[in-house]
């Protein structure tokens, strides 16, 4: 279980010291979203940074604590407590994001129910960025985009779009 407050305030910590914490935010924005799907939006700080330029934001994580952070940071934007793999919100957004390695924290072996869930929210982007030495490959998450309809079209080693040459981390950008 975690503790949404504790958890944030690293990055508040981060930011605090001139760090910018809001790469995944600019990354998604550069696709000029008119709404966004923050899936395992944690205590909302990618959610919240997209929604303060203008964006429509829905978050959605399965974290109580997390969701209770983020309600209390900004109770405009409407957050979702849900089980990724079977989230459904009967629409679909602009741009899905899955910042700060969603697919980690779901149990081994179930990443593909995961995607399929994410994925029926996608109207055109999914991005997710993720940790790749943690048991999880980018060509298993590739994989499961495809079973789930979604192609591959970009792929980047940082939110910074640095370019990705099988390192440890990986953002990779798929199409519906």
């Amino acid at each position: 279980m975690w503790n949404g407050a504790e958890y944030q305030r690293r990055f508040d910590s981060l930011a605090e010291s001139g760090v910018d914490v809001h790469g995944e935010a600019a990354f998604v924005r550069a696709y000029a979203p008119k709404t966004v799907l923050d899936a395992g939006c944690g205590t909302g700080r990618v959610a919240i940074e997209l929604a303060r330029h203008g964006i429509e934001v829905v978050g959605a994580d399965l974290d109580e604590s997390m969701l209770a952070y983020a309600r209390e940071q900004a109770p405009e934007i409407t957050w979702v407590r849900s089980d990724l793999a079977e989230l459904d919100l009967q629409r679909t957004f602009d741009v899905v994001v899955m910042a700060g390695n969603v697919p980690l924290f779901t149990a081994p072996g179930t990443q593909d129910r995961l995607v399929a869930g994410v994925a029926r929210h996608v109207g055109k982007v999914l991005i997710a960025g993720f940790s790749l030495n943690r048991g999880y490959t980018v060509e298993e998450y590739d994989e499961h985009c495809a079973k789930a309809g979604l192609k591959l079209v970009e792929r980047f080693a940082t939110w910074d779009r640095e370019e990705f040459r099988d390192g440890d981390y990986a953002v990779s950008v798929h199409l519906s």
